[in-house]
Formats: structure tokens, C-alpha cells, sequence
């Protein structure tokens, strides 16, 4: 079985990599999909814009991948996903992810709220009602 992983950026101006991945079969890019989602931790890496439209080429794939993140302590990670991966998402898609936007709306920690995760996990649940 080939190493997929090779691939993976290296880091965060490795444009050469993301090239690669635009060519790989979804099948193979599905098998890159969590090694991908770290780098739009912080959509100022200049391949992190690429890499969030290569992810939203496998939306449903992503919806695990999404529902790990909001389980984290990392508010900054949570604010990407939830404003350039779910938002663009399918209603049908988003309403997989409707407990954790409740969750972020009804109880966020005080590093949610700053990052006002809460208002947007708000506007998202209304898109989808």
C-alpha cells in the first residue's frame, strides 16, 4: 500500500505538496483528510485557504473530523472550522453537527465565548432551522 502521508504539506508555504494533493483520486485524498485539517488551525498559513477547499471537496468525510475539533480546547481551531468548513457545508450535512452547535450556544467556556463561537454556532443552527 502506498504512504499517503508523504504527500502532506510540510509546512505551512509547501504550495508544491498542496499541487500534489489536487491530483491524487478522492479516495486517496479521503485517507489525507485528518493530517489536512490541522493545517487550517490558523488560516493565516498561507496554504491554509487551499487546503479548506480541498477538505470541502469531501464534505461528508469532514463531518467526524469537525465534531473531533469541537471537542477540543482550541477556540482559534473551532473558529476556522466553524466559519470556513461548516458554514459552506450542505444544511443536510450541518444538522450532523447540530449537538455540538448547541453545546457551543448553550454552554460555552469563557474561551469560546471570546472567540464568540457561541454567536456563530447561533447563526449556524439558524441556517439550518
Amino acid at each position: 500500500m502506498k504512504n499517503y502521508t508523504e504527500y502532506l504539506p510540510r509546512d505551512k508555504h509547501d504550495f508544491e505538496r498542496v499541487n500534489q494533493l489536487k491530483n491524487l483520486s478522492r479516495e486517496e485524498l479521503v485517507l489525507l483528510l485528518p493530517g489536512l485539517m490541522e493545517w487550517i488551525q490558523d488560516m493565516n498559513w498561507p496554504i491554509a485557504e487551499e487546503v479548506s477547499e480541498l477538505l470541502l471537496t469531501c464534505p461528508d468525510e469532514i463531518i467526524p473530523l469537525i465534531k473531533d475539533v469541537l471537542v477540543t480546547n482550541d477556540d482559534i481551531w473551532k473558529y476556522w472550522c466553524l466559519i470556513i468548513l461548516v458554514e459552506k457545508l450542505p444544511k443536510d450535512l450541518i444538522v450532523q453537527l447540530k449537538s455540538g452547535l448547541i453545546r457551543l450556544v448553550e454552554s460555552p467556556t469563557a474561551g469560546e465565548k471570546l472567540e464568540e463561537l457561541d454567536e456563530i454556532a447561533l447563526e449556524i443552527l439558524h441556517m439550518i432551522e
